[in-house]
């Protein structure tokens, strides 16, 4: 999995982001102000850095050209809300920007559609017997081939994208159906079953007592 800089002056908040990363897969490094950043630019291969803008010394702004030079993709993980320092923030450069607080499955899908813009993406997802490919959108267990419908792809997509995580079952029809899709949520059960069904996957996909479910996967 990619390896991600959380440059934020807050402990609190990088440690927290760090953790929800880790979770999902990543990897992860921190700095705390400019210095360090450009410390751990040079001692690590980072393939995504996000980058807070109001940091001791050098502030985000200042140090985005670095990360530039050294095709390091950037995300501004900021308070800084005004449409003027957006806008700034994107004209430097930075492939995204977002404001405090937000949502960590918002994170997580604004990392990995930067991910796949600059070819870092995940490809492959492997867990015990079964391998998914998610560029090719296939899925094979014991070297044979499991065909799923598209919707049960666009759930399992969901589900690793998001692994180790717990989903509510309306975050599930939000990220696999689209806002457009107006379903009562007993449809994210049948699919449920039927991916535990075909996978072999009754412990892997576990149901969240009245919440949702979480696939379960190795970290790191």
């Amino acid at each position: 999995m990619p390896h991600i800089l959380v440059v934020d002056d807050e402990e609190a908040i990088s440690d927290l982001i760090v953790m929800n990363l880790n979770m999902v897969g990543f990897t992860c490094s921190q700095a705390f102000n400019g210095q360090e950043a450009l410390e751990a630019m040079n001692q690590t291969e980072i393939d995504l850095c996000l980058l807070d803008v109001m940091l001791p010394g050098k502030d985000g702004f200042q140090l985005i050209d670095k990360f530039k030079e050294t095709n390091i993709p950037v995300i501004y993980l900021t308070a800084k809300s005004s449409l003027t320092d957006r806008v700034k923030g994107l004209n430097l450069g930075a492939e995204d920007y977002i404001v405090k607080p937000f949502e960590t499955l918002e994170l997580i899908a604004r990392i990995k559609v930067v991910l796949r813009r600059n070819g870092k993406g995940q490809k492959n997802f492997r867990l015990k017997n079964v391998e998914v490919s998610l560029t090719e959108r296939t899925v094979v267990k014991n070297n044979l081939q499991v065909e799923l419908a598209a919707q049960e792809f666009a759930l399992l997509e969901v589900l690793i994208q998001n692994q180790n995580l717990a989903l509510t079952r309306e975050q599930l029809l939000e990220a696999a159906w689209g806002y457009d899709y107006f379903g009562e949520t007993r449809t994210v059960d049948m699919h449920i079953q039927r991916l535990r069904k075909k996978l072999d996957w009754e412990d892997v996909i576990k149901t969240v007592y009245k919440y949702g479910y979480r696939l379960e996967a190795p970290k790191g």
